[in-house]
């Protein structure tokens, strides 16, 4: 009869070490520490990988503002070709005027 006993105790022994380990092992504190250590291990990564964004987002800012800056010049252009124009046909007139004179001071000769 005392083997049926000491497996019984020997079975609630074991048993309790190993619910003692199970609840060593997922402490709160144990599952901080595992969480503490994934971030240290993934921080440097997720760190390098913001600073690539911030670099690559203020590339993208200066060549937007480069490209926003061309697109107005070029509006401005177009929204000039009226003076262009203007400044075409007094130059063609003065080029008129100018052979005019000079035809007149020729015939005057």
């Amino acid at each position: 009869m005392e083997e049926p006993e000491m497996l019984l105790k020997g079975k609630k022994v074991t048993d309790k070490f190993t619910e003692s380990v199970y609840v060593l092992a997922n402490e709160p504190s144990v599952a901080l520490y595992r969480l503490q250590e994934h971030v240290r291990r993934s921080l440097p990564e997720l760190a390098q990988h913001k600073a690539d964004m911030q670099r690559w987002e203020e590339q993208s800012q200066g060549a937007i503002y480069t490209v926003e800056y061309a697109c107005s010049a070029v509006k401005s252009l177009m929204d000039s070709s009226v003076y262009f124009r203007s400044v075409e046909g007094l130059l063609k007139q003065a080029i008129s005027i100018r052979d005019h004179m000079n035809n007149s001071a020729q015939g005057h000769r």
